[in-house]
């Protein structure tokens, strides 16, 4: 009788004790970047009605925890530099070292932004990677901090990571676009930079995206539906699954010494469906993985993603703007950065999905998008060449965060006009700079009223593209490098690609 009072006296006091610790969200944590510029919330737990105490740069600012155990508070703006230390006390005292204070960027999305430097099974290394990743150890201001994939029904307070400097070996974990993005901008900046890294492959936005902001949007309420309606369907589309499942491995067996036979890419293996809500399907990865980060004071956000949704191309335009209206009313800091890159050619990849992206970009304030036709991989959907996107992507941040007298786009049609036999393209981001790669300019094609398209000669004039075709007497429309796997040549004149686009749609 002794030993068990003993035991759950014993028990009492750890529980008290485990609660009665501060604890910062590990957001919070040796070698974090600080966000320059803006107040910095702070957060974490402690015992119900604690005295929370934070000191950092000469500031000291308190609070007490609510009914919950949860603190948070806010210090003043703090300028770049470092490193520095923190110390959270409450019954106890908490020390975080390494601090630096500079520009903190998101990185997400799907598996683009995922694909990470080192080399990944089955897919193509990264190029140069190793020379990339050696010289990473001369960016040890340059910080990551990794979500962990972690698809969840309820919002998750805290991803439970940690920060890692850049070098030669940390780097290789890095998102290879990130690591680009992050170094041009620090080699421009020079000051810290500080990567949350959270993407996970084959998303679609749906899961990025809360289920409220899904449910209030009359355009996207059918996604909320279809999810529900995937949940109640999944034990037989499972069962369906494991009665033909030899059957399917059988024929992806010969499938696969066909496909060695003839030189074609190997098929995937089959495999069982995944439960909808173990795999997020409806604002799954918001909850797990980007709630947990919100309010983290941030620049704005990095996105390399699409691919997903490319079947669904005219949902997108709605779909993508509200996912970025979302994220900004929860952050509450205004409409921050979101720049974003539009998708590679790929023999999948249908020009829809690019529309969807551009239209994004001209609808929603204070956003941008990366070009990449001239940096895809016509059969693989994971191009290796990530060095350009991430460093249009630092292009972009130094003319929309920080306000450079940059050109950060190639030419984007803006309008039409119609002159006799010809068609006139007007441009954005040109300045008298469009050229071609090339003799010749490919990829435009023309259509009269029959709408029906033909190859066109384009040549440039001034600051202006003119479309013709010999048999196209009363032209009406033009598009330019409209298939999944185009083949721009325009550009400006520093070297950043013209976005494909169809004037038919306007």
């Amino acid at each position: 009788m002794k030993a068990s009072f003993f035991i759950l006296v014993l028990c009492c006091l750890f529980v008290f004790s485990v609660f009665a610790n501060v604890k910062p969200n590990t957001l919070f944590s040796n070698n974090m970047v600080l966000q320059q510029g803006v107040k910095v919330p702070v957060w974490g737990r402690a015992d119900v009605n604690e005295h929370v105490t934070v000191e950092f740069c000469g500031q000291k600012v308190s609070t007490r925890t609510d009914k919950n155990g949860k603190w948070f508070l806010q210090m003043n703006p703090l300028q770049a530099g470092g490193p520095f230390e923190m110390i959270i006390t409450g019954q106890n005292s908490v020390k975080v070292s390494n601090i630096l204070v500079g520009e903190v960027w998101i990185c997400g999305g799907q598996s683009n932004m995922e694909r990470q430097m080192h080399v990944w099974s089955g897919q193509k290394p990264i190029l140069n990677w190793m020379n990339e990743v050696k010289d990473a150890q001369n960016y040890p201001q340059i910080r990551q901090f990794y979500v962990s994939p972690n698809p969840s029904i309820t919002r998750v307070e805290d991803v439970n990571s940690k920060w890692v400097i850049c070098d030669s070996i940390n780097a290789k974990s890095f998102s290879a676009v990130g690591f680009f993005f992050g170094r041009s901008l620090f080699q421009n900046l020079k000051v810290p930079i500080g990567l949350i890294f959270s993407s996970v492959g084959g998303t679609r936005a749906e899961k990025w995206t809360s289920r409220v902001a899904l449910e209030e949007n009359e355009d996207l309420k059918s996604i909320v539906a279809d999810y529900e309606k995937s949940i109640i369907d999944f034990p037989a589309v499972l069962a369906k699954f494991k009665f033909n499942e030899d059957s399917l491995l059988t024929k992806w067996k010969s499938d696969i010494n066909n496909a060695r036979i003839t030189g074609k890419p190997l098929p995937r293996q089959p495999k069982a469906p995944i439960d909808p809500v173990i795999s997020g399907e409806c604002g799954g990865l918001f909850n797990g993985m980007i709630a947990p980060l919100i309010p983290f004071a941030i620049k704005g956000v990095i996105w390399y993603q699409g691919e997903s949704n490319s079947g669904r191309a005219k949902q997108y335009q709605t779909l993508f703007p509200s996912m970025i209206s979302n994220w900004r009313k929860l952050w509450n800091i205004g409409d921050f950065p979101f720049l974003f890159v539009q998708i590679a050619p790929q023999q999948e990849m249908n020009p829809e999905i690019r529309e969807a992206q551009l239209l994004t970009w001209k609808r929603t304030p204070n956003t941008a998008m990366v070009v990449t036709v001239d940096c895809g991989d016509s059969v693989d959907i994971h191009p290796a060449n990530k060095k350009p996107v991430g460093e249009r992507l630092a292009l972009a941040a130094e003319a929309i965060a920080y306000k450079q007298k940059v050109v950060y786009s190639g030419p984007i049609y803006s309008s039409m006009e119609v002159k006799g036999k010809t068609i006139e393209l007007s441009f954005d981001f040109v300045n008298r700079g469009l050229i071609s790669k090339g003799e010749n300019l490919k990829d435009f094609v023309i259509a009269g009223n029959d709408k029906i398209f033909v190859p066109a000669i384009a040549i440039i004039k001034k600051n202006k593209v003119v479309v013709s075709a010999e048999n196209v007497i009363n032209p009406v429309a033009v598009r330019m490098g409209w298939s999944n796997v185009p083949h721009v040549n325009l550009f400006y004149k520093n070297g950043l690609p013209a976005s494909p686009f169809r004037t038919d749609f306007y």
